[in-house]
């Protein structure tokens, strides 16, 4: 505005500044303080007093500055149809009514054609910091996204390990406690290795607890106290199975060599999950875990020569729809069912690519 009422001190042929030339050409800049909250009315205010303010005659200047930001807020807060339709009737008024109202000549073609392109390239910058304005959110959308994505993944993979450690060690637990409490009375002092398996399946259960407690607590930055389990801790798990009163035996075929870390916990979760089913309903003596090393997969499989209920059958239990999941997850497959005779078996075929 300052520029322009000093501008117009140097143009002796135009008319000088009045109350209302000073108030027109003030009117643009203050109508920009609600351009965010009406921006079609904005940009009609200030065409209409930027036009008014030529076609009176007053000295020329930078008077367009207002109309700009309008323009440009318009489109960006989505009136993008509404402003550019205001540049082809724009071009009309401001070339000819100052014609129609005596203050200026008919426009040569070297001004119609320079109006036009100015237009046309107030038009176009626009258009273009628009599309990267969106691409932009589009961006910042589809990051968020990936993010929560990212963290529902995270709390069904912790949902999942909770699930395993509570269910296999209270499993175990409860095996215990039952053997501890027939014993009692036959035999007192043959409740010792049945409380001693407690106690240690309990701090087993608290100290994997505590890990996914502080994962929780931390967030993503929190760094888990014990490595995640593998294959090589099947000893522990094996051992808590024979603590409740199963004998286990572990078998591998093919190179046995380390494995993608994904496929080492799903396979160890896998296991454990079995073992612990078999303890809690099939009420076997004995279990074989088969570890098949091949190319492109590892087979997990766990049999045992307990009994198949109909429900362990059709795989509706919580424990089986888990494994279900750790192999689907890793673009695998589970199959679980009666093995021919008796007892009942856990497949898994688990990719060694370790994604979908």
């Amino acid at each position: 505005m300052g520029i322009t009422v000093v501008a117009a001190r140097h143009q002796p042929e135009r008319r000088d500044l009045d109350v209302l030339g000073l108030a027109l050409l003030a009117a643009g800049p203050v109508a920009l303080v609600w351009r965010r909250r009406w921006p079609v009315g904005v940009l009609l205010v200030t065409i209409g007093t930027t036009l008014a303010y030529l076609s009176i005659g007053y000295g020329r200047g930078p008077v367009f500055l207002a109309l700009i930001v309008a323009f440009v807020t318009a489109v960006m807060a989505g009136r993008r149809t509404v402003a550019l339709a205001t540049l082809p009737i724009g071009y009309v008024a401001f070339l000819w009514v100052p014609v129609l109202t005596g203050v200026d000549d008919a426009p040569n073609l070297a001004q119609a054609l320079g109006l036009a392109a100015w237009l046309t390239a107030l038009g176009a910058s626009t258009e273009v910091v628009r599309a990267r304005r969106e691409r932009a959110a589009e961006a910042a959308r589809t990051q968020e996204e990936e993010r929560r994505r990212r963290a529902s993944d995270e709390r069904l993979r912790i949902a999942r390990e909770l699930h395993d450690v509570v269910a296999h060690h209270l499993s175990l637990i409860n095996v215990q406690a039952g053997v501890a409490l027939h014993l009692l009375d036959q035999g007192p002092e043959q409740t010792r290795s049945a409380l001693t398996a407690i106690r240690g399946a309990s701090k087993d259960a608290l100290e994997e607890l505590r890990g996914v407690v502080d994962v929780l607590r931390g967030g993503e930055e929190a760094a888990p106290r014990t490595p995640a389990p593998t294959l090589g801790d099947l000893a522990a798990v094996v051992e808590r199975a024979a603590a409740a009163g199963l004998d286990v035996q572990v078998r591998t075929g093919g190179a046995v060599r380390p494995l993608p870390p994904a496929v080492e916990r799903a396979a160890y979760r896998i296991v454990q999950e079995a073992l612990t089913n078999v303890v809690r309903h099939a009420g076997a003596r004995a279990a074989v875990v088969d570890l098949a090393y091949a190319d492109e997969a590892l087979v997990v499989q766990v049999d045992d020569d307990g009994r198949a209920s109909a429900a362990a059958s059709n795989g509706t239990g919580s424990g089986l729809d888990g494994m279900r999941e750790r192999a689907v997850a890793l673009g695998g497959r589970l199959e679980a069912g009666p093995r021919p005779g008796h007892g009942f078996r856990v497949r898994a075929e688990l990719p060694l690519g370790g994604h979908p």
